[in-house]
């Protein structure tokens, strides 16, 4: 069965960092690409990041296929950013999400 689980997330002043990650098993996971996504309650799910491209500079997107896992850096956060982050992979079989991390910038 595909898991993918969610890890990283926490409370985060303004303009500090975190490294989420997602830890990928089920499917050959050096032969698909892995996207991250986010959502804030009552709003539609937005795309943050996949391979060479993200929706704001200061988030990088890059994965360790040896271990299984994407990564999400963001710097430079701001309250705007608060969400919780989901990763997604879509594969032959279908496609899979995350349950999600919650990432909450804030004073």
């Amino acid at each position: 069965q595909v898991q993918l689980v969610e890890s990283g997330g926490g409370l985060v002043q303004p303009g500090g960092s975190l490294r989420l990650s997602c830890a990928a098993s089920g499917f050959t996971f050096s032969s698909y690409a892995m996207s991250w996504y986010r959502q804030v309650p009552g709003k539609e799910r937005e795309w943050v990041a996949s391979y060479a491209d993200s929706i704001e500079d200061r988030f990088t997107i890059s994965r360790d296929n040896a271990k299984n896992t994407v990564y999400l850096q963001m710097n430079s956060l701001k309250p705007e950013d608060t969400a919780v982050y989901y990763c997604y992979a879509r594969t032959v079989r279908g496609e899979y999400w995350g349950q999600g991390t919650q990432v909450t910038v804030s004073s």
